[in-house]
């Protein structure tokens, strides 16, 4: 790897503008085409997952798990406790160390064993007659890939600008623990964040206009809201926000309905924008969407024909693993010359929530949407041996699929280990298994991913009537 801020006029063959998952992926995949690659960035190296968002966070959520299940002990035996992490400051450090040595490891040192890959650190930006600049100055690139990512979202509630806020990047950084926190917006990253410092003993009110994961399958949907409340979680359907105030005592929210939620702290949880603005685009001919996500084709080519994007920016799956596979993607396209397609349709989805929620594929209403008669089969978990072996029922497994052909169209998960199951789902749906075929494959004993097998055969049988391992 190179360091440079005065390249050679016509020096790069694509450049790729964000230091991200999807910068990183494009820039490697595009050296190994034989392209001279510049990766330029500005900040600091990895982006949103390795930094601020899934490695931080699933550090910090195993961390209190501990914590957790102990109080749980202690309640089953009669008795209350009220704990908190007794050192958070030294928990986050800990966190810290981790993302510095994973960004050190997955990204800084990665660089260097790509000899067509030069980092530029500076700023990226087309002139008004559509040139690339880095800080301002021309930069010479015969392709452009833009991979700048995302930042969180602040809703636009009167009050809000005036108030110090929390959002997923910042809460994580918290060296000390409010005692109590109002956060804003149920969808992931809320339920992953309340859960989380619910469990570190902050005294925690999720606030959400359409409930908790409001995507999923509503029978997901409402047994994780049970659960959360059974962790003393304060749940508030609000029908809408009138301002925020900020007193000697913390953060008000102010419903429409009249109620007022304070707390000490407010945490925004209300999604993810893309980081568009600032890049000009609209000079080079690059359409965006009214959210700022740059559009693309199917071979994330965008409106300008010599420019590609990818990633969050794109607001196209979110994840950082389809971040990743989409750069590829345009990379490929960009130099050598191919017309790969971006093919989303058995993506698997996870939330970090105890018990975690896995998906892939279409919801019920999604299916019945796309014009498909559809049945459903759904699975208490305490009808799943693993479930009972481990003395953990909580969750259910809900498999769709098209009553007429009976091929596997979707299917959710909450349970304890969800997240390890979805991928054989996902394998199903991929290869175009009927539920009866799904119900007939053989799967080890005691497994939570037999669940999927007894959900399969819950179409058209009941699985209580069955013996273990029947089937």
């Amino acid at each position: 790897m190179k360091d440079s801020k005065t390249p050679e006029r016509g020096a790069y063959d694509i450049a790729v503008i964000g230091a991200g998952s999807a910068g990183f992926s494009a820039a490697i995949t595009a050296a190994e085409a034989g392209a001279r690659v510049a990766l330029i960035g500005a900040g600091t190296l990895g982006g949103t997952c390795v930094n601020v968002g899934c490695v931080p966070s699933k550090a910090l959520i195993r961390a209190v798990e501990s914590l957790h299940h102990a109080r749980t002990v202690t309640r089953f035996h009669g008795l209350e406790a009220e704990a908190r992490v007794a050192d958070w400051a030294a928990t986050v450090a800990q966190k810290q160390a981790l993302v510095d040595e994973l960004r050190r490891a997955k990204y800084a040192d990665v660089l260097p064993q790509h000899e067509g890959v030069d980092y530029i650190e500076g700023r990226a930006r087309f002139d008004d007659n559509g040139r690339l600049t880095v800080d301002g100055s021309l930069f010479p690139a015969a392709k452009v890939i833009l991979a700048t990512g995302s930042r969180p979202h602040v809703p636009a509630i009167p009050g809000i600008e005036a108030v110090e806020t929390l959002d997923s990047t910042s809460a994580l950084e918290l060296t000390e623990l409010p005692a109590s926190l109002l956060v804003l917006g149920a969808g992931y990253i809320g339920v992953e964040l309340a859960q989380l410092f619910a469990r570190a003993g902050v005294a925690v009110t999720l606030v959400s206009r359409r409930g908790v994961l409001p995507e999923a399958e509503p029978e997901v949907s409402e047994a994780l809201e049970g659960y959360l409340a059974e962790e003393r979680i304060r749940l508030v359907r609000a029908s809408g926000y009138e301002r925020v105030s900020q007193g000697s005592g913390g953060t008000s929210l102010h419903l429409t309905s009249g109620e007022v939620l304070s707390a000490e702290r407010l945490l925004l949880a209300t999604g993810r924008v893309p980081d568009s603005d600032g890049l000009n685009l609209a000079a080079a001919g690059i359409a965006t969407r009214a959210n700022g996500g740059v559009e693309t084709d199917a071979q994330m080519r965008t409106a300008n024909p010599d420019v590609w994007a990818a990633g969050d920016v794109t607001c196209r799956d979110q994840f950082v693993y389809m971040a990743a596979y989409g750069a590829k993607i345009a990379a490929r396209n960009a130099v050598a010359g191919e017309a790969r397609t971006y093919d989303n349709a058995t993506v698997p989805w996870v939330v970090f929530s105890d018990p975690q929620v896995a998906g892939v594929g279409l919801s019920a209403a999604q299916a019945g949407a796309a014009g498909h008669e559809v049945v459903t089969s759904v699975l208490p978990l305490d009808a799943v041996p693993r479930a009972l072996a481990a003395r953990d029922t909580r969750g259910l497994i809900k498999l769709v699929a098209d009553a007429h052909s009976k091929r596997l169209l979707g299917a959710q998960v909450l349970a304890p280990e969800g997240a390890d199951s979805i991928q054989t789902a996902a394998m199903a749906l991929k290869a175009g298994l009927t539920y009866e075929e799904l119900g007939d494959t053989i799967m080890p004993y005691l497994t939570t991913v037999e669940g999927l097998k007894l959900a399969a055969q819950t179409f058209e049988k009941d699985v209580a009537a069955l013996s273990c391992c029947a089937g």
